[in-house]
């Protein structure tokens, strides 16, 4: 391609740069300009790749793309000003810190039809859930009957701040930062949970936000769920068990960039009449992280082919949202705790 498409980077911290190291190897795309509040001033890396200390200024560039890979309280602000701006934006999870931030971007996306927003939900991407995803799809293990889902780390932390600590920044805890992606995943494999049940904790760590989630899940055709999203894991897990009519699917370990999750593998159970408890097993291992790459190989098509998003949409994201919200006021003790009775309405309403 002669000509590339111009990105902008609001948000040069770890995910930004790991970002870039991935927009900078598609043939379609070049990093010309970012922007952090960490630097001391404007200028220009050696590379030719210049920088701002706000987004205001990396907006004055000229630019095609803009990635968002900023705080929760101001990932929606710039995600707006970047398609009035005209540009197509990649924002990474969560998309703002409660359902209003949400519903802010879609009004103005609606706005800037020709366009393209895509959010970072980047557990779909990973090898071992487009493989669980696929046999789900072809029924190659029967109808779908129930899962179980654990996402835990040590503690709620940030890479160069606390933010993640406080709520009035990061709107919610562990659910809301990394438990996210497992609401997601069960969304993406069962569809739409109408009964919720749950109980929101935070008395280990103390801090405004939840460390731990603990759901109950029910969708309309029965197929139900159990989640626990924890930061008092100390043990960092991914797991989802997935149990279908005629047979099992485990996926364990999930590769990121802190390799402290363990393998990723995808385990599958054939169940047999006579199996006596103790089904044939396949495990598979995957020892490379394909996701961030395919992540942004489909938003780039999307751009350069007039495509519509078909992971990470606006609207997935806003349901998504929806559902951790609706996670948080099903205790009753945390609603009226953090005062979110003003929210339940839209929150419920489908």
């Amino acid at each position: 391609m002669k000509d590339k498409l111009k990105v902008g980077i609001a948000g040069y911290g770890v995910v930004g740069k790991r970002r870039r190291e991935t927009i900078d190897q598609h043939p379609a795309l070049r990093t010309t300009a970012v922007c952090d509040r960490v630097f001391p001033d404007d200028g220009v890396f050696p590379d030719g790749v210049r920088y701002y200390t706000h987004y205001k200024r990396l907006l004055q560039e000229d630019l095609d793309v803009l990635f968002v890979c900023m705080t929760n309280d101001i990932a929606p602000e710039v995600t707006i000003a970047g398609l009035e701006k005209g540009l197509h934006v990649f924002c990474e999870k969560p998309p703002g810190r409660d359902l209003s931030d949400i519903a802010r971007v879609i009004a103005c996306e609606k706005k800037q039809p020709n366009l393209r927003l895509k959010y970072g939900f980047n557990h779909r991407y990973h090898d071992s859930v487009r493989e669980a995803l696929r046999i789900i799809k072809n029924q190659e293990l029967g109808s779908l009957i129930n899962m179980r889902g654990v996402y835990g780390k040590s503690k709620i932390i940030s890479f160069d701040s606390d933010w993640r600590t406080k709520r009035a920044l990061a709107g919610g805890g562990i659910l809301l930062d990394q438990g996210i992606h497992m609401v997601d995943l069960m969304r993406l494999i069962a569809g739409e949970f109408i009964d919720v049940h749950s109980f929101i904790s935070n008395s280990y760590w103390h801090h405004d936000v939840e460390d731990n989630a603990y759901a109950l899940m029910r969708t309309a055709d029965g197929v139900v769920a159990l989640l626990h999203s924890s930061a008092t894991q100390w043990r960092h897990r991914f797991q989802l068990d997935i149990t279908l009519s005629r047979g099992m699917i485990i996926l364990s370990g999930i590769l990121s960039g802190t390799k402290s999750y363990g393998a990723e593998t995808i385990l599958v159970a054939y169940a047999e009449e006579n199996d006596g408890g103790d089904p044939r097993e396949m495990t598979t291992r995957y020892n490379k992280d394909n996701s961030w790459w395919d992540e942004i190989c489909d938003f780039a098509d999307a751009i350069l082919n007039d495509k519509p998003i078909l992971d990470g949409s606006s609207m997935e994201a806003l349901e998504t949202m929806r559902l951790v919200y609706r996670i948080y006021c099903a205790d009753p003790e945390w609603r009226n705790k953090y005062k979110l009775d003003d929210k339940v309405p839209n929150i419920l309403k489908q």
